[in-house]
């Protein structure tokens, strides 16, 4: 996508905020047409701007107590993707990302509780093969959590795929 102008951006706030409100009322907002609105979700949505809509679920009102980032040291290297494939296959793991430092991977996992967790590290995470050893970061709370600022885009106009 070579150009993102200031209505793209208006339209992903405005969907950002609430992924179900309907395009007539964006349009009706932004005072635009309603086919522009459909026109330009189609065109962020080609271009891998918008990968999908989805609810957010509070994972400690479904019972998931416990919150840590964990990182990876690794055997070797080369173990690195199939680390990866391991993790993907524990449910609670929700995010994990190769990282720079003492760590080679960076996960996320929710618990129901402290045991849980051990449990999921002792019997999961270190059982597969090129892990090292983890370190774990028990989060109290989170303070706040948000997404990439599209207000500095309006200003740039153009963007690299």
């Amino acid at each position: 996508m070579s150009h993102f102008d200031y209505i793209d951006q208006q339209i992903l706030l405005q969907i950002r905020k609430d992924a179900r409100k309907p395009f007539s009322q964006i349009a009706e907002e932004l005072k635009i047409s309603n086919s522009l609105v459909h026109q330009r979700i189609k065109k962020l949505k080609e271009n891998k701007v918008i990968d999908k809509a989805e609810f957010i679920v509070n994972e400690a009102r479904i019972g998931y107590k416990t919150k840590s980032y964990v990182g990876i040291r690794l055997k070797e290297a080369r173990y690195a993707s199939d680390v990866v494939k391991g993790l993907q296959k524990i449910p609670e793991v929700l995010e994990c990302s190769y990282v720079s430092g003492q760590y080679a991977i960076f996960f996320l996992i929710f618990a129901y509780d402290n045991q849980h967790l051990r449990r999921i590290l002792y019997d999961q995470v270190h059982q597969i093969e090129g892990v090292a050893g983890t370190d774990s970061f028990i989060c109290f709370d989170t303070n706040f959590k948000r997404q990439v600022s599209l207000d500095s885009l309006g200003k740039k106009n153009t963007y690299d795929e």
